[in-house]
Protein backbone atom coordinates (compact mmCIF):
# COMPACT_ATOMS: atom_id res chain seq x y z
CA UNK A 1 0.00 0.00 0.00
CA UNK A 2 0.99 3.48 -0.64
CA UNK A 3 1.37 6.12 1.84
CA UNK A 4 1.52 9.89 0.69
CA UNK A 5 1.50 13.51 1.96
CA UNK A 6 2.70 16.72 0.15
CA UNK A 7 6.16 16.08 -1.45
CA UNK A 8 6.57 12.66 -0.57
CA UNK A 9 5.11 9.31 -1.25
CA UNK A 10 6.31 5.44 0.48
CA UNK A 11 5.03 2.14 -0.46
CA UNK A 12 4.76 -0.32 2.18
CA UNK A 13 4.83 -4.02 0.79
CA UNK A 14 3.16 -5.60 3.67
CA UNK A 15 4.14 -9.56 2.12
CA UNK A 16 7.41 -9.10 3.45
CA UNK A 17 7.05 -6.03 6.08
CA UNK A 18 9.23 -4.10 3.66
CA UNK A 19 9.46 -0.27 3.51
CA UNK A 20 9.74 -0.84 -0.32
CA UNK A 21 10.52 2.70 -2.02
CA UNK A 22 10.06 6.78 -1.17
CA UNK A 23 9.90 9.07 -2.98
CA UNK A 24 10.17 12.99 -2.50
CA UNK A 25 9.53 16.15 -5.02
CA UNK A 26 12.12 18.85 -3.75
CA UNK A 27 13.27 21.58 -5.92
CA UNK A 28 11.96 20.75 -8.67
CA UNK A 29 12.98 17.39 -8.51
CA UNK A 30 11.67 13.63 -7.86
CA UNK A 31 14.06 11.83 -5.36
CA UNK A 32 14.09 8.19 -5.09
CA UNK A 33 17.24 6.75 -3.70
CA UNK A 34 16.72 3.63 -2.61
CA UNK A 35 18.03 0.23 -4.33
CA UNK A 36 16.46 -2.33 -6.06
CA UNK A 37 18.36 -5.93 -6.76
CA UNK A 38 18.01 -6.26 -10.67
CA UNK A 39 15.88 -9.57 -10.07
CA UNK A 40 13.28 -8.05 -8.33
CA UNK A 41 9.66 -8.07 -10.15
CA UNK A 42 11.45 -10.02 -12.74
CA UNK A 43 10.04 -13.45 -11.74
CA UNK A 44 13.00 -15.17 -11.42
CA UNK A 45 13.09 -18.14 -9.32
CA UNK A 46 15.27 -17.88 -6.29
CA UNK A 47 17.92 -20.97 -5.45
CA UNK A 48 15.87 -23.36 -2.32
CA UNK A 49 18.13 -21.87 0.27
CA UNK A 50 17.72 -18.48 0.02
CA UNK A 51 15.98 -16.08 2.57
CA UNK A 52 12.26 -15.15 1.36
CA UNK A 53 13.43 -11.14 2.20
CA UNK A 54 16.10 -12.24 -1.35
CA UNK A 55 13.05 -11.91 -3.78
CA UNK A 56 11.87 -8.58 -2.92
CA UNK A 57 16.01 -7.35 -2.42
CA UNK A 58 16.04 -3.64 -1.71
CA UNK A 59 14.26 -0.96 -0.27
CA UNK A 60 14.22 -0.61 3.50
CA UNK A 61 13.64 -3.16 6.25
CA UNK A 62 13.97 -4.05 9.73
CA UNK A 63 15.88 -6.62 11.22
CA UNK A 64 14.92 -8.62 14.40
CA UNK A 65 18.01 -10.34 15.29
CA UNK A 66 20.40 -8.72 13.40
CA UNK A 67 22.51 -10.87 10.71
CA UNK A 68 21.41 -14.05 12.67
CA UNK A 69 18.11 -15.98 13.27
CA UNK A 70 15.26 -16.34 15.91
CA UNK A 71 14.71 -20.46 15.91
CA UNK A 72 14.38 -21.20 12.48
CA UNK A 73 13.75 -17.96 11.13
CA UNK A 74 15.90 -16.81 8.04
CA UNK A 75 18.67 -14.31 8.15
CA UNK A 76 17.99 -11.60 10.10
CA UNK A 77 14.76 -12.89 11.60
CA UNK A 78 11.32 -13.15 10.44
CA UNK A 79 10.23 -9.37 10.05
CA UNK A 80 11.69 -9.33 6.66
CA UNK A 81 10.93 -12.44 5.88
CA UNK A 82 7.03 -13.08 6.40
CA UNK A 83 4.11 -11.28 6.08
CA UNK A 84 2.59 -8.23 7.51
CA UNK A 85 -0.79 -8.09 8.38
CA UNK A 86 -2.04 -4.05 8.16
CA UNK A 87 -3.79 -3.06 11.35
CA UNK A 88 -4.74 0.82 10.76
CA UNK A 89 -4.25 2.71 7.45
CA UNK A 90 -5.00 6.37 6.74
CA UNK A 91 -3.71 8.06 3.75
CA UNK A 92 -0.51 8.94 5.58
CA UNK A 93 0.22 6.34 7.74
CA UNK A 94 0.23 2.62 8.37
CA UNK A 95 0.73 0.21 11.47
CA UNK A 96 1.10 -3.52 10.41
CA UNK A 97 1.87 -6.28 12.93
CA UNK A 98 4.09 -8.73 11.93
CA UNK A 99 3.19 -12.41 11.40
CA UNK A 100 5.32 -14.13 13.39
CA UNK A 101 6.72 -13.44 17.22
CA UNK A 102 10.05 -11.91 17.65
CA UNK A 103 11.67 -13.53 20.40
CA UNK A 104 8.37 -14.17 21.80
CA UNK A 105 7.15 -10.49 21.49
CA UNK A 106 4.29 -9.19 19.20
CA UNK A 107 6.10 -7.11 16.86
CA UNK A 108 4.08 -3.54 15.25
CA UNK A 109 5.81 -1.24 12.22
CA UNK A 110 4.60 2.23 12.11
CA UNK A 111 5.56 4.25 9.19
CA UNK A 112 4.06 8.13 8.31
CA UNK A 113 4.44 11.13 6.18
CA UNK A 114 3.77 14.59 6.75
CA UNK A 115 3.36 17.70 4.38
CA UNK A 116 6.59 18.68 3.16
CA UNK A 117 8.78 16.46 5.53
CA UNK A 118 10.99 14.85 3.12
CA UNK A 119 11.26 11.88 5.73
CA UNK A 120 9.53 8.38 6.62
CA UNK A 121 9.11 8.07 10.47
CA UNK A 122 9.46 4.88 11.11
CA UNK A 123 8.77 3.44 14.86
CA UNK A 124 8.67 -0.71 15.89
CA UNK A 125 7.37 -1.91 18.99
CA UNK A 126 7.93 -4.98 20.78
CA UNK A 127 5.20 -6.20 22.78
CA UNK A 128 6.22 -8.36 25.80
CA UNK A 129 9.07 -11.29 25.03
CA UNK A 130 12.13 -12.04 26.57
CA UNK A 131 15.63 -12.16 26.52
CA UNK A 132 17.69 -9.56 24.36
CA UNK A 133 17.56 -8.85 20.49
CA UNK A 134 19.83 -7.61 18.36
CA UNK A 135 17.93 -5.28 15.77
CA UNK A 136 18.88 -2.48 13.09
CA UNK A 137 17.04 -0.84 10.52
CA UNK A 138 18.15 -2.08 6.68
CA UNK A 139 18.38 0.76 4.32
CA UNK A 140 19.49 0.00 1.01
CA UNK A 141 20.68 3.08 -1.10
CA UNK A 142 21.09 2.86 -4.90
CA UNK A 143 24.56 4.27 -5.66
CA UNK A 144 25.33 3.23 -9.07
CA UNK A 145 27.65 5.85 -9.74
CA UNK A 146 29.54 6.73 -6.22
CA UNK A 147 28.92 8.13 -3.55
CA UNK A 148 30.38 10.23 -0.66
CA UNK A 149 29.22 8.81 3.00
CA UNK A 150 29.65 11.36 6.14
CA UNK A 151 28.20 10.27 9.72
CA UNK A 152 28.04 11.69 13.28
CA UNK A 153 31.31 11.36 15.32
CA UNK A 154 32.72 8.06 15.97
CA UNK A 155 35.36 6.84 18.26
CA UNK A 156 36.66 4.82 15.88
CA UNK A 157 35.42 2.11 12.64
CA UNK A 158 35.95 -2.02 12.98
CA UNK A 159 35.23 -4.73 11.24
CA UNK A 160 33.26 -7.99 12.08
CA UNK A 161 35.51 -11.23 13.18
CA UNK A 162 35.10 -12.73 9.63
CA UNK A 163 34.60 -10.72 6.25
CA UNK A 164 31.31 -11.15 4.14
CA UNK A 165 33.22 -13.84 1.62
CA UNK A 166 35.96 -15.87 2.77
CA UNK A 167 35.84 -18.99 -0.14
CA UNK A 168 37.34 -17.23 -3.58
CA UNK A 169 35.16 -19.65 -5.81
CA UNK A 170 32.37 -18.03 -4.24
CA UNK A 171 33.14 -14.78 -3.76
CA UNK A 172 35.24 -11.70 -2.80
CA UNK A 173 36.02 -9.58 0.03
CA UNK A 174 39.14 -7.02 0.44
CA UNK A 175 38.42 -5.34 3.85
CA UNK A 176 40.63 -6.49 6.60
CA UNK A 177 38.83 -8.40 9.55
CA UNK A 178 38.89 -8.10 12.07
CA UNK A 179 40.56 -4.62 12.07
CA UNK A 180 40.22 -1.53 13.66
CA UNK A 181 41.15 2.71 12.38
CA UNK A 182 39.93 5.78 14.35
CA UNK A 183 40.43 7.47 10.76
CA UNK A 184 37.48 6.28 8.19
CA UNK A 185 39.49 7.73 5.31
CA UNK A 186 42.62 4.75 6.08
CA UNK A 187 41.01 1.64 6.73
CA UNK A 188 43.18 -1.59 7.01
CA UNK A 189 42.92 -3.56 3.67
CA UNK A 190 43.18 -7.68 3.72
CA UNK A 191 46.20 -6.90 1.28
CA UNK A 192 47.96 -4.38 3.40
CA UNK A 193 46.99 -0.86 2.47
CA UNK A 194 44.34 1.26 3.31
CA UNK A 195 40.81 2.12 1.61
CA UNK A 196 38.56 5.35 2.24
CA UNK A 197 35.35 4.03 3.51
CA UNK A 198 34.16 7.55 3.35
CA UNK A 199 33.71 7.52 -0.63
CA UNK A 200 31.47 4.62 -2.55
CA UNK A 201 32.77 2.32 -4.16
CA UNK A 202 35.17 1.12 -1.24
CA UNK A 203 36.49 -1.64 -4.17
CA UNK A 204 35.10 -3.16 -7.69
CA UNK A 205 33.92 -6.45 -7.51
CA UNK A 206 33.64 -6.63 -3.78
CA UNK A 207 31.21 -7.61 -0.77
CA UNK A 208 32.60 -5.70 2.56
CA UNK A 209 31.15 -4.21 5.72
CA UNK A 210 32.28 -2.07 8.30
CA UNK A 211 30.98 -0.83 11.82
CA UNK A 212 31.22 2.39 13.09
CA UNK A 213 31.19 2.86 16.53
CA UNK A 214 29.28 5.94 18.52
CA UNK A 215 31.22 8.82 20.06
CA UNK A 216 29.94 9.21 24.03
CA UNK A 217 27.73 12.67 23.88
CA UNK A 218 26.72 12.88 20.01
CA UNK A 219 23.54 14.91 20.47
CA UNK A 220 22.03 13.30 16.96
CA UNK A 221 23.00 9.67 15.13
CA UNK A 222 22.85 11.01 11.85
CA UNK A 223 24.46 8.83 8.04
CA UNK A 224 23.96 10.95 4.82
CA UNK A 225 25.07 9.60 1.72
CA UNK A 226 25.64 12.24 -0.88
CA UNK A 227 25.01 11.22 -4.62
CA UNK A 228 27.11 13.99 -6.77
CA UNK A 229 25.90 12.62 -10.37
CA UNK A 230 21.82 12.53 -8.97
CA UNK A 231 22.34 16.06 -7.31
CA UNK A 232 21.03 14.47 -3.51
CA UNK A 233 21.46 13.51 -0.32
CA UNK A 234 19.95 10.62 1.15
CA UNK A 235 19.42 10.80 5.36
CA UNK A 236 19.50 8.09 8.04
CA UNK A 237 18.43 9.80 11.92
CA UNK A 238 18.33 8.17 14.58
CA UNK A 239 19.00 8.35 18.51
CA UNK A 240 22.88 7.93 18.98
CA UNK A 241 22.82 6.03 22.23
CA UNK A 242 19.67 3.82 21.57
CA UNK A 243 21.18 2.76 17.79
CA UNK A 244 25.09 3.01 18.88
CA UNK A 245 26.30 1.15 15.73
CA UNK A 246 26.64 2.35 12.17
CA UNK A 247 26.83 -0.47 10.22
CA UNK A 248 27.71 0.06 6.29
CA UNK A 249 27.60 -2.60 3.50
CA UNK A 250 28.88 -2.31 0.01
CA UNK A 251 27.26 -4.92 -2.11
CA UNK A 252 29.19 -4.37 -5.17
CA UNK A 253 29.24 -7.26 -7.41
CA UNK A 254 31.14 -9.47 -4.87
CA UNK A 255 29.25 -12.51 -4.74
CA UNK A 256 29.33 -14.71 -7.92
CA UNK A 257 26.52 -17.51 -6.58
CA UNK A 258 22.73 -17.31 -7.83
CA UNK A 259 20.99 -14.80 -7.10
CA UNK A 260 24.38 -12.85 -6.94
CA UNK A 261 25.79 -13.94 -10.30
CA UNK A 262 28.51 -10.74 -10.07
CA UNK A 263 25.21 -8.30 -10.92
CA UNK A 264 24.35 -7.07 -7.82
CA UNK A 265 26.41 -3.61 -7.79
CA UNK A 266 25.79 -0.47 -6.95
CA UNK A 267 24.41 -0.97 -3.56
CA UNK A 268 25.19 0.56 0.15
CA UNK A 269 23.66 -0.56 3.17
CA UNK A 270 23.00 1.32 5.60
CA UNK A 271 22.01 0.12 8.45
CA UNK A 272 21.76 1.73 11.92
CA UNK A 273 21.21 -0.16 15.04
CA UNK A 274 22.08 -2.00 18.45
CA UNK A 275 24.34 -5.67 17.48
CA UNK A 276 27.17 -5.85 19.53
CA UNK A 277 27.52 -9.49 18.14
CA UNK A 278 28.58 -7.76 14.91
CA UNK A 279 31.96 -6.49 16.59
CA UNK A 280 35.53 -7.89 15.46
CA UNK A 281 37.60 -6.44 18.35
CA UNK A 282 35.05 -4.39 20.82
CA UNK A 283 33.09 -5.14 23.13
CA UNK A 284 29.79 -3.60 24.33
CA UNK A 285 30.97 -2.24 27.10
CA UNK A 286 32.52 -0.12 24.37
CA UNK A 287 29.11 0.99 23.21
CA UNK A 288 27.43 4.37 23.96
CA UNK A 289 24.83 2.62 24.26
CA UNK A 290 22.96 -1.35 24.70
CA UNK A 291 24.29 -3.36 22.05
CA UNK A 292 20.89 -4.70 22.06
CA UNK A 293 17.53 -3.82 22.84
CA UNK A 294 15.94 -5.49 26.59
CA UNK A 295 12.57 -7.47 26.24
CA UNK A 296 10.14 -7.76 28.80
CA UNK A 297 7.05 -9.97 28.64
CA UNK A 298 4.50 -7.40 30.28
CA UNK A 299 6.61 -4.38 28.80
CA UNK A 300 7.54 -3.14 25.55
CA UNK A 301 10.55 -1.60 23.63
CA UNK A 302 10.79 0.29 20.68
CA UNK A 303 12.97 1.70 17.93
CA UNK A 304 12.78 4.80 16.13
CA UNK A 305 14.29 6.02 12.75
CA UNK A 306 13.83 8.75 10.09
CA UNK A 307 15.22 8.22 6.62
CA UNK A 308 14.61 10.84 4.31
CA UNK A 309 16.49 12.69 0.96
CA UNK A 310 16.34 16.16 -0.35
CA UNK A 311 17.98 17.88 -3.26
CA UNK A 312 21.74 18.48 -3.08
CA UNK A 313 22.96 19.75 -6.13
CA UNK A 314 26.33 20.52 -5.18
CA UNK A 315 27.29 17.42 -4.92
CA UNK A 316 29.19 18.21 -1.64
CA UNK A 317 30.36 15.76 1.29
CA UNK A 318 27.83 16.58 4.73
CA UNK A 319 29.92 18.10 7.31
CA UNK A 320 27.91 18.72 10.38
CA UNK A 321 24.11 18.13 10.72
CA UNK A 322 22.66 19.32 13.12
CA UNK A 323 18.91 19.61 15.06
CA UNK A 324 17.06 23.70 15.73
CA UNK A 325 13.95 24.59 16.57
CA UNK A 326 12.79 25.27 13.19
CA UNK A 327 13.90 21.45 12.84
CA UNK A 328 17.40 19.84 11.14
CA UNK A 329 20.27 22.03 9.41
CA UNK A 330 22.68 20.06 6.89
CA UNK A 331 25.22 21.83 6.07
CA UNK A 332 28.08 20.87 3.56
CA UNK A 333 31.39 20.88 3.43
CA UNK A 334 31.66 23.77 0.90
CA UNK A 335 29.29 25.54 2.95
CA UNK A 336 25.74 24.95 1.05
CA UNK A 337 23.25 24.02 3.55
CA UNK A 338 19.58 23.34 3.96
CA UNK A 339 17.11 23.82 6.74
CA UNK A 340 14.29 21.08 6.66
CA UNK A 341 10.69 20.69 8.81
CA UNK A 342 11.39 17.83 10.86
CA UNK A 343 9.59 16.58 14.05
CA UNK A 344 12.14 17.01 16.38
CA UNK A 345 10.39 15.05 19.21
CA UNK A 346 10.09 11.89 17.30
CA UNK A 347 13.51 10.54 18.26
CA UNK A 348 13.24 11.73 21.75
CA UNK A 349 16.73 12.29 21.95
CA UNK A 350 15.97 14.08 25.63
CA UNK A 351 16.42 10.23 27.22
CA UNK A 352 19.39 8.72 28.42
Amino acid sequence: MEITAQGISARFAAELGRLDAFEVTDRGGRIAPLHRAPWVGTGEAMPPDAAPLMAGLGGDFFCAPFARSDGESPLHGWPPNVPWDIALAAPDRVRAVCSRPVFGATLLKELAVYDNHPFVYQRHVFIGGSGRVSAANHGNVSVPHGAHIRTSAKIHWETPATAQETDPAKGRSYIACPARSDDAAAFPTAQGGTVDLTTYPWFDRSEDFAIGIEAEGSPLGWTAVTRPQEGDLYLSLRHPRHLPMTMLWQSNGGRDYAPWSGRHTGCLGVEDGAAAHMLGLSTEADLAGPGALALSPFGSTEMRHVTGAIAWPTGSPVAEITIAPEGLIVVGADGASRSLPLHTDFLRLDMP
